[in-house]
């Protein structure tokens, strides 16, 4: 009795420590301020940790859960956390074991690469000229370095070349592959606002890439295209790369074959910055930053008068004799309305631009704008306004075109103005007989002679002005191909004219299609250049979508009167009269008919179009404009060359501009010597070819052209096999 009392008395010892806290029966935790803590199973510490080892203390979370000794909400709200970290916490002791619990700090892990000789490194590649990417590759930093690092340090420019004088004189030997040097002082100065342009510098060196584009400079400074340029846009905007740059850039990289912006990420830009006279070639980014900047200014249709003065002024009464006027149309792929057009080239209408250009007599680009009206007609009026604006009022020019501009009324309008018209005649067409065809022989510039089977007389064309019946008299010349029999009817107004010379000229016109497709492919013709659309014009009249289909509806009417017409015939054919289910039909259908076309005709045919298309806009072709005027100046300076090329090459009519191209892309060794740049070209992958450079190298060279921004007069030669 006194042993049960005696065991009564005495309290049972605590299993856990004071202060600890409860997560179930079996387990309990205690931590103290440091953030040590252990946890007690039964009683007994299973797990414990120090106020650093946060591992552990994950540790002893996720396997409380895993020997079911608590359940997973009881172990999160003890240890401080919701329950989607404690299964992160599972899943990452699952995949990895305790290394998966360990802490990861994002970012760097160990010190910084950044070391002096990694910056010394980093700046010693960009002086090569690399890009900032391949100088992280490299390097082996990421580009973000590489772009701090040269933000934040100037480079070092690079000492020349030890001298040397290989060729027996005191003057050192060329470097070859030589770099530019770097221009970083004139950078910091132009993102300062100091600096409205940096001055070109020859990089002296042999073998240099690309340095064969530089042919183009001479036949590019008859265009006129930097001094009209910088009288029209002369802004003095504070930049490192001038107009001058820019424009010069854009041309030497259409002459390589890459006439888009981007195209500057295709190729080198070191090589191309030695054209320009400058370290490197600006980036996508910035031309195109640059042209927009540009294009606010609204100054296209200035340029491209400048130019086509320019080069009417050099051409002479030759140049400014026959226009060849015709629309091209490029497509549109973006997700704008925007108008549709007949793509002619894939029998297709969908969404594009019509543009109106002008060319001279060799084909070369003279001016363009977008066509306000569809009808090549529409545009004619406007094509005669900008070439009397052209060429004064005393010049009788001719204007050229196809059957899309037929209007007699109009070439009336234009012989009165004091134009001749000059373009095919459309269909019906009277045969002439074969024995009013006599053999002509036209001999053209280049002395080449063209024969022509031709016939001509006098015609009378009748056209309808103000519901009054008027002639307009013409002079047709028919041509005659006597191996098909074929013949094709030219209309002009050259009265005076020889019959051959006329047919020249038409016959001629395809230079201008030419002109397009040569474009199309070599120096992005049909490129959008900007997506960048504009308000179209709201009171434009175009045609009632509400009208147009009253108008199906009753051409639909009207076939079913058709037919309940041919039935009450069949039926008075077979001699039987029509039964009254016939007659009602027919009658049914009249009806209709009238009904439909009465309420056809209070539709009005055309409406505005802000109410029938409210939502369609035009494309902003501001900066595609002036994309257009370089590459139509970097055209006609090839077409130059290729004219220049052809008496001392044979297969030039087939191959001049596929040689020009080679001569683009070779490499030359640049060398200033007093007043003058030699620029001396390797040899070609030809001897004919070669041979035909070097006497284009001699007629460049006696045209004492400047290169851009300097005073140094270029020299052009070929390499010698010595």
């Amino acid at each position: 009795m006194v042993v049960a009392q005696t065991q009564a008395m005495v309290q049972p010892l605590p299993l856990v420590p004071h202060g600890s806290v409860r997560i179930s029966d079996a387990v309990w935790m205690l931590e103290d301020t440091d953030g040590g803590g252990s946890v007690f199973v039964w009683g007994q510490v299973t797990w414990s940790w120090s106020a650093d080892d946060t591992p552990t203390r994950k540790l002893a979370a996720v396997q409380i859960v895993s020997i079911k000794a608590a359940f997973q909400r009881q172990v999160a709200g003890a240890f401080g956390v919701d329950e989607d970290t404690l299964i992160l916490w599972r899943k990452r002791y699952e995949e990895s074991g305790v290394e998966g619990l360990l802490i990861r700090r994002p970012g760097p892990k160990g010190p910084s690469k950044l070391t002096d000789e990694k910056r010394a490194e980093i700046l010693a590649l960009r002086a090569e000229g690399l890009t900032q990417q391949a100088i992280a590759e490299r390097a082996g930093v990421s580009k973000n370095m590489v772009f701090r690092t040269l933000k934040t340090t100037a480079a070092p420019v690079p000492a020349p070349a030890p001298a040397s004088a290989g060729d027996g004189s005191e003057r050192p030997s060329l470097t070859p592959l030589a770099r530019p040097t770097p221009r970083t002082a004139e950078r910091q100065a132009a993102r300062a606002g100091m600096l409205s342009g940096a001055e070109p510098v020859i990089t002296e060196g042999a073998s240099l890439p690309l340095a064969g584009a530089l042919l183009v400079l001479p036949a590019l400074a008859a265009t006129g295209l930097l001094e009209a340029a910088a009288s029209i846009y002369a802004t003095g905007r504070a930049a490192f790369y001038s107009l001058r740059s820019l424009l010069l850039c854009v041309v030497f990289v259409a002459l390589v074959g890459e006439p888009r912006a981007e195209g500057l990420t295709r190729l080198d830009p070191a090589s191309l910055g030695r054209l320009v006279g400058l370290d490197r070639a600006p980036e996508v980014k910035t031309l195109r930053r640059r042209m927009e900047e540009l294009a606010t200014l609204e100054r296209s249709n200035g340029l491209f008068s400048a130019l086509a003065r320019h080069h009417l002024a050099a051409g002479g009464e030759e140049a400014s004799g026959i226009f060849y006027v015709d629309g091209h149309v490029r497509a549109y792929h973006g997700g704008r309305e925007i108008q549709k057009a007949h793509v002619a080239r894939i029998r297709l209408a969908m969404p594009a631009v019509l543009d109106t250009w002008v060319c001279d007599r060799f084909g070369d680009g003279l001016l363009v704008w977008e066509a306000k009206d569809p009808s090549l007609v529409g545009e004619l009026k406007k094509v005669a306004a900008e070439i009397r604006r052209l060429v004064g009022e005393d010049a009788w020019p001719t204007i050229c075109f196809d059957r899309g501009g037929w209007s007699p009324k109009l070439f009336k309008e234009l012989s009165d103005t004091g134009f001749d018209v000059l373009t095919y005649r459309k269909e019906p067409l009277r045969l002439e007989p074969k024995s009013a065809f006599t053999l002509r022989v036209f001999t053209d510039e280049r002395g080449r002679s063209h024969d022509y089977w031709l016939s001509e007389r006098r015609v009378a064309i009748s056209y309808r002005d103000k519901n009054k019946k008027r002639r307009v008299i013409m002079r047709q010349i028919t041509r005659l191909d006597p191996l098909s029999g074929h013949q094709t009817q030219v209309l002009t107004t050259k009265m005076g004219a020889d019959a051959a010379l006329v047919a020249h000229l038409m016959f001629g016109r395809w230079c201008e299609e030419n002109f397009f497709r040569y474009m199309r492919a070599h120096f992005a013709l049909d490129a959008l250049d900007s997506y960048a659309t504009k308000d179209e014009d709201p009171d434009r009249l175009v045609p009632n979508p509400a009208r147009r289909a009253a108008d199906k509806e009753l051409a639909s009417a009207r076939r079913s009167l058709t037919t309940a017409q041919s039935a009450q015939g069949k039926a008075a054919f077979s001699g039987r009269p029509a039964d009254h289910e016939l007659r009602q039909a027919f009658s049914d259908a009249q009806a209709e008919v009238d009904r439909l076309a009465a309420a056809a005709r209070t539709l009005p045919a055309k409406v505005p179009l802000g109410q029938a298309r409210p939502e369609m806009v035009r494309m902003a072709s501001e900066r595609k404009r002036i994309m257009d005027a370089i590459r139509m100046a970097a055209y006609n300076a090839e077409s130059a060359l290729a004219r220049m090329l052809a008496p001392h090459y044979a297969r030039a009519d087939d191959e001049a501009r596929s040689l020009l191209h080679e001569m683009f892309r070779t490499s030359a060794d640049l060398e200033v010597k007093g007043s003058e740049l030699h620029v001396t070209l390797e040899p070609l992958s030809a001897p004919r070819r070669t041979r035909a450079m070097a006497a284009l190298c001699e007629e460049l060279t006696a045209t004492k052209t400047l290169y851009p921004g300097t005073d140094l007069r270029l020299v052009y030669a070929v390499k010698t096999g010595e």
